[in-house]
């Protein structure tokens, strides 16, 4: 095989080309292929909690995302699911903020029937 400049390109070279391409983007068919969608079903079975915001975040970090919930509010008695999000572990941490400005949080499988249920016993962060 002859290059642009009429010289010959040995035939090992190309191969060697190929498997470093192929080894370069192993990681990134890994990492795609490890991100699943999900969804968690949030039930408030509190008596006087309303959920104003609902959060994700990796398990082991405090990189909340945006307000799942947008203009809604999970009020006791009821429930709302969070969806087709990107989770690209089999955990993912989920924090609700109550109208009080207090945190609770639970870590959730990925995938299935995931479900975060909040009682009135469920711990709150009120940064005291």
């Amino acid at each position: 095989m002859k290059n642009s400049l009429g010289t010959e390109t040995p035939r090992s070279l190309i191969i060697v080309c190929v498997l470093v391409l192929a080894f370069a983007s192993l990681p990134l068919l890994l990492s795609a292929r490890s991100r699943t969608t999900a969804s968690i079903n949030i039930v408030n079975n509190s008596t006087s909690r309303e959920i104003v915001h609902i959060y994700l975040s990796h398990v082991d970090a405090e990189d909340w995302g945006g307000n799942q919930l947008g203009e809604s509010t999970i009020s006791p008695g009821q429930s709302s699911t969070v969806s087709n999000f990107t989770c690209d572990k089999q955990q993912i941490k989920v924090i609700g903020e109550d109208q009080d400005g207090c945190f609770s949080s639970s870590v959730v499988n990925c995938g299935g029937n995931a479900t975060w249920t909040l009682t009135n016993d469920t711990t709150r962060d009120c940064g005291n």
